[in-house]
């Protein structure tokens, strides 16, 4: 088996996209070598705790609606591409993603880890739910066959916020500047959104070494 890991926010539309190109070469090669690890990277790690309305994010980030929609048009088109549809006007508010990544890290341990990363994604680009509320993220737990209320009383301590700051602290003096950032076998970082065509050259090129 090899690992894939992979750095990835829950409100970056290319790391949903990454994931949708991913998964369909994944299901053309069921018999993959992949063993795959979802870690954290905050898009926006200075964001309030409280979020931000989404309007005020887009003009701040990129001057208003009208420039926001243009920088978002290669994320609608590719997003059409990898057979996804975002829902950006249903999405209120940018949260802070720091609880939504100790959700991941939680369902890491129950096993459960891309369920909740596919809810995550799912919640935040096609309903426009705020993932970055305790409610929210334990429904999410919920419906991937975590504990809610267990996931909600940890969302209401501080347990692993400082691991989870520490690991996106630690990605970023490793040089990683931008996600989805994908990692094969602890050596070879596969940067970006790439299409399926490239992960099964990977998968091919594995799986015959290791049949050597």
């Amino acid at each position: 088996m090899i690992k894939l890991d992979i750095l990835s926010d829950p409100i970056c539309p290319w790391c949903y996209i990454g994931k949708a190109q991913l998964d369909r070469a994944l299901e053309q090669r069921p018999d993959h070598p992949f063993v795959v690890e979802w870690h954290p990277f905050q898009l926006n790690p200075d964001m309030p705790a409280e979020g931000m309305d989404r309007r005020a994010y887009l003009e701040a980030k990129f001057g208003g609606k009208e420039d926001a929609l243009e920088a978002y048009k290669p994320v609608v088109e590719h997003a059409a591409k990898a057979g996804l549809e975002i829902e950006f006007d249903k999405i209120e508010k940018t949260p802070n993603t720091l609880d939504a990544h100790r959700l991941i890290h939680w369902a890491g341990i129950e096993g459960k880890q891309t369920p909740v990363v596919s809810a995550l994604f799912r919640a935040y680009f096609k309903e426009g739910r705020d993932i970055g509320a305790a409610e929210v993220l334990a429904d999410i737990a919920d419906s991937a066959g975590l504990d809610a209320a267990a996931i909600l009383k940890l969302l209401n301590s501080d347990a692993d916020a400082q691991a989870i700051a520490e690991r996106d602290t630690h990605s970023r003096e490793m040089g990683v500047t931008s996600v989805p950032t994908f990692i094969v076998a602890s050596q070879h970082a596969v940067p970006g959104a790439q299409p399926p065509e490239l992960w099964l050259k990977v998968i091919d090129e594995i799986m015959e070494q290791d049949a050597e």
